[in-house]
Formats: C-alpha cells, structure tokens, sequence
C-alpha cells in the first residue's frame, strides 16, 4: 500500500456567502463564487501548497461546488503533477434549496443549543449525515491507497465543517470533541503527516473554543 506521505485538507476561499447570508434566497449554495478576497486567498494558499509538493505528483479531491472549484483553479497546480478527482460526497453540508434567510438565521441559532453534529436543517443534513459522507469516501481513498503508483501527497480542497469532520473520522474524535472545536478561516489548512510509527498526526489543532467536560 503506497499511503501517502502527507493529506493536506483546504477550505475554499472566502465566497460571496460569507459576506452576504442573503444571497441564499437568490443564488443556490453550490453556484456562490469566491469574492476578490477569496481568490486572493486562494493564491496564498497556491504559493504554499507548490512550496509543500515540489516536484512531488499528487491526487487532488475538489468539492463540486463553484467556490471549491474556482479555489482549486487559482491553486496554480503544475497539472503535469497531479491527478485530479471532483468528489460530490465532498460538497457542504446541504442546508436544502433557495433559503429564507431569517428561517436559516434561527435555525443557526437552534442548532449552536442542539450541537452541530446531531441538528439538521429543514429539507437539509445534519452533522451526522455529512459525517457517514466522510466515512464512505474513505472507502474510495483507502482503495486508492493500494495502487502502487499512488501519489506521495493529496490534497482535499473542501469546506470548513467538513474539514473537521473528516479529522473527527480519521483521528476518531468523540462528538464532544468535534463541537468543542471551530471551522479554520477560509484559505486555512491542516495537514496530517504520516509518521516513522505508520500513523498520522495534524500538523496544528484546530481553534478551541470549549473543552468537553
């Protein structure tokens, strides 16, 4: 089994929806563009990224959303090096639709007293839901895990509740870990290494904003 010697999970970019909640009522979740502030994160996160990879080859995952992709595109990725895979069970948390904003803005509410792990949006995903997404494209990950010309490094480029369920999966952090824990800002990354141990660590926790009791 070729594992890869780093996973490198990415938030896109700031989006138009991070700046603006009512743009849900008009445009839907998966079509949000980044804004100029996003793409210039974007950027950055590129410069970093190509610092870490080198002359090294990668398998690229990408959410299928706009903001993922256009996040990726502005990556400058040598396309000679990598391989790259759009992979819906990537994409946000589903919230259901076009949304009236001030439904969503209490249901925001209901869910930081009901946990973002168990609370699901009317027509849309809980936590949970998202997390079993997680858990089937490990299946996917670790199958390519045994071809032998597997890349040494992979890059997730995904959302930020995401990210933190895929360490909850993969570290198997109890759920109290998981909501004592916030998303990384938008262009932020957190990588896991792969030991002289077989195992893999996160290169830096993420934000704590509780401590379970």
């Amino acid at each position: 089994m070729a594992r890869p010697r780093r996973i490198v999970l990415l938030r896109h970019g700031e989006s138009q929806g991070n700046v603006d909640d009512t743009i849900y009522q008009r445009v839907p979740d998966h079509a949000l563009e980044l804004t100029a502030r996003g793409r210039e994160q974007a950027r950055r996160a590129g410069e970093e990224i190509r610092g870490l990879f080198g002359q090294d080859r990668a398998q690229v995952y990408v959410s299928p959303y706009l903001r993922t992709r256009q996040t990726f595109q502005l990556l400058g990725l040598n396309p000679s090096r990598i391989r790259v895979m759009e992979e819906p069970r990537l994409r946000e948390q589903d919230w259901g639709n076009l949304q009236d904003v001030e439904d969503i803005r209490r249901q925001r509410k209901a869910r930081d007293t009901y946990g973002h792990f168990f609370y699901r949006f009317t027509q849309g995903e809980s936590g949970a839901d998202v997390y079993d997404r997680v858990g089937a494209f490990f299946e996917t990950m670790h199958r390519n895990f045994l071809r032998p010309d597997y890349p040494p490094n992979v890059l997730l480029v995904i959302h930020g509740l995401l990210m933190r369920l895929f360490c909850m999966r993969w570290f198997h952090w109890s759920v109290e870990e998981f909501e004592a824990l916030s998303n990384p800002d938008n262009g932020e990354m957190r990588i896991l290494l792969l030991g002289a141990d077989g195992r893999y660590t996160l290169d830096r926790p993420f934000e704590r904003w509780a401590y379970p009791s």
